[in-house]
């Protein structure tokens, strides 16, 4: 495990892959899972094999962990075999073997759609922000971005197109699967309040930041380690709501079939009281 941040770094040196946080996560990850195998933090890769992660598995759902949290653990150790790592193995002339994972699936809830009193507490909130804080939240809740890419963000990344300003980034986390870039026009409101602070570069996005607005989330209801991603999870469904699966596809850079199970609650109907036969 020491060994991977250095082959990590080289390897983004070449690619600009993987990233600093995503070494960090399956570091901290890899962490957890050693202990729970009983496997000492400095143990060599090759010790890694199926029933110490069975092992490790079961220490995790023994604590209380849920099974999404608990894979989520092993499926950090899963990077530590990824593709791209293999070759600076080979340079230690470790023979590293194919890592036979558990079989041990855990998906993510549904999204289920806030009520509309919680909504409208976030609505309340959102009024109240100014500065960072401001343009944070805005960023999830009216453009659907992740925290991360949140943090990535540049002036670079505000176009302007036919006289219309657009918000224009690929999200990280599908940039090397479906690679969809994300463009998305700014309500003049937004854009105007960006440019009376100064413009985007008088804003200091941080991580602290984040942490305040998901600070701010729980405490309007929103449980769970992600609170802040739920603002992410409202513009998504909104968009759906309100312009269809495919618009609300076009703002969060993900596939219809994702929106609907993760950031769309489908099984509440809003076209109020319709008649099929009228459209015929």
């Amino acid at each position: 495990m020491r060994y991977y941040p250095i082959a990590a770094a080289a390897e983004r040196a070449k690619t600009g892959l993987p990233g600093e946080r995503t070494v960090g996560n399956v570091v901290c990850g890899t962490r957890q899972v050693c202990r729970a195998a009983g496997l000492d933090l400095e143990a060599p890769v090759v010790h890694f094999t199926r029933p110490a992660l069975d092992h490790a598995l079961a220490m995790f759902l023994r604590r209380g962990l849920s099974r999404l949290t608990a894979y989520t653990y092993i499926n950090n150790v899963r990077a530590l075999f990824a593709h791209w790592a293999e070759p600076y193995y080979a340079d230690r002339l470790w023979d590293v073997p194919r890592l036979e994972f558990p079989a041990f699936r855990a998906l993510a809830p549904r999204y289920v759609r806030p009520d509309g009193e919680q909504l409208r507490q976030v609505k309340i909130w959102y009024a109240t922000l100014k500065g960072e804080m401001w343009l944070a939240a805005t960023l999830m809740l009216e453009f659907a971005m992740r925290n991360g890419d949140v943090l990535r963000m540049t002036k670079q990344n505000f176009i302007e197109k036919d006289g219309q300003r657009y918000l224009d980034y690929t999200p990280h986390k599908t940039a090397l699967t479906s690679g969809r870039r994300v463009c998305w026009p700014i309500h003049p409101d937004i854009w105007n309040r960006i440019n009376l602070a100064g413009g985007f570069d008088a804003f200091d996005l941080t991580d602290d930041i984040l942490h305040s607005i998901g600070a701010d989330m729980r405490h309007l209801g929103f449980r769970g380690n992600k609170s802040a991603y739920e603002l992410r999870k409202i513009c998504i469904d909104h968009v759906y709501q309100h312009f269809g699966a495919e618009l609300a596809s076009s703002i969060s850079g993900d596939d219809i079939k994702t929106v609907t199970r993760y950031y769309a609650d489908p099984s509440k109907p809003t076209v109020g009281n319709i008649r099929i036969v009228d459209f015929l």
